[in-house]
């Protein structure tokens, strides 16, 4: 199984905390579509025929897509692939571009499933954030995609900002568990160099983000989530029993997938790819057939890296049965130090794998680079 993901870089406006690559504005929208047809076809041959079971339009904002554009990408897709019959399709929306007239559309193309940004229920955290949409936007857009037959939905929420008191992040949760949504992604506002939310801190217009803050946040929301019955999969992403994604738990399972647009990730299990995030000199290289991405192929030590990257992320935690692809000494050594944590009451042995228990996720990102060879 495999994955495609699609890459849309336009935004209305941009978020203060966002680093993703986009453009705000859609001048060359006709021209980077017609680009990204053309990468579609010139790289066919990525996945060497494996069946996929998960195309993801991302961005930026997908939404802005018409559902003519969707279809017509979706036809080059089916074209040149093999598309699993219960393939997960997963177009990122914002609350304000699902109007019902939209929502008629999309019932037209092959997106069975929504990702909403929410990020929040509450105005003065989307006015902090520079959201596009307001609180009532937030709500509304749910119910309506509820009642045009979007049941398989995923929210996000974020949580640490200033603006948000434990309080209202219990009623953010309580909202997403009111409106029964079957997935829910919620991430840590972090401060992201090149951003505007990077330069009002370092200008002192606002003081720099609260650490306790977010980890008592995060600790609400592992409370919160254990109560209303989901399961906590990854580190920041949350379903009902068994309603994981698709998308994700691909990339963080090590699948291989395909990357199209400016700014887009490839793997295919021995290189990386990544393709220049910069809307005009991508068209102007696939107009003139020139070389448009940068290629890392990766030893044996990255790819350890990040097998233990992903996997101490995830329910699943690594496996000591795969860690023998690297060798006995990677793997005694990984088994010692994980004997430590251990110990310390932050790690824990289940059936040959080690998972990060509930203390040893607030400190993830130390202990998962610990384990790092090289």
């Amino acid at each position: 199984m495999a994955g495609i993901y699609i890459h849309i870089p336009f935004c209305k406006q941009a978020c203060h905390y966002c680093n993703f690559h986009f453009s705000t504005s859609l001048k060359n929208k006709d021209d980077l579509l017609l680009a990204i047809h053309s990468e579609l076809k010139q790289r066919k041959g990525y996945l060497k025929g494996q069946l996929i079971d998960t195309v993801y339009f991302g961005g930026g904002t997908p939404s802005l897509l018409t559902a003519r554009e969707i279809n017509k990408i979706w036809e080059i897709i089916t074209k040149h692939h093999k598309i699993n019959e219960t393939a997960e399709v997963t177009l990122e929306t914002n609350p304000d571009d699902l109007s019902i007239n939209y929502l008629n559309e999309l019932k037209q193309t092959p997106v069975n499933r929504l990702s909403i940004g929410i990020q929040s229920f509450f105005d003065s955290d989307l006015i902090f954030m520079n959201r596009a949409h307001n609180a009532k936007h937030a709500r509304t857009c749910i119910e309506a995609a509820k009642d045009r037959g979007f049941n398989n939905l995923t929210i996000d929420l974020i949580y640490g900002t200033p603006t948000t008191s434990h309080s209202d992040w219990v009623r953010n949760l309580q909202t997403a568990f009111d409106f029964d949504i079957p997935h829910i992604s919620c991430y840590a506002l972090t401060v992201e160099p090149n951003t505007a939310l990077a330069q009002f801190i370092k200008k002192g217009k606002i003081k720099d983000l609260d650490e306790i803050h977010s980890a008592e946040q995060f600790e609400i929301l592992l409370d919160q989530i254990e109560q209303h019955g989901y399961e906590q999969y990854e580190i920041s992403n949350f379903c009902k029993p068994s309603q994981y994604a698709i998308h994700n738990t691909n990339y963080w399972k090590g699948k291989h997938y395909l990357g199209i647009g400016p700014g887009a990730h490839s793997y295919n299990g021995h290189s990386r790819q990544w393709n220049v995030a910069h809307n005009p000199q991508y068209i102007k290289a696939l107009n003139k057939g020139k070389i448009y991405w940068e290629t890392e192929a990766l030893t044996l030590e990255n790819q350890y890296n990040e097998y233990i990257m992903t996997s101490l992320r995830t329910k699943w935690g690594v496996n000591v049965d795969q860690l023998m692809h690297w060798g006995q000494f990677n793997t005694t050594s990984f088994i010692q130090l994980a004997a430590t944590y251990i110990n310390n009451g932050l790690m824990e042995l289940h059936n040959n794998n080690y998972v990060l228990n509930r203390k040893g996720k607030l400190l993830a990102d130390t202990i998962i680079s610990d384990f790092f060879i090289g």
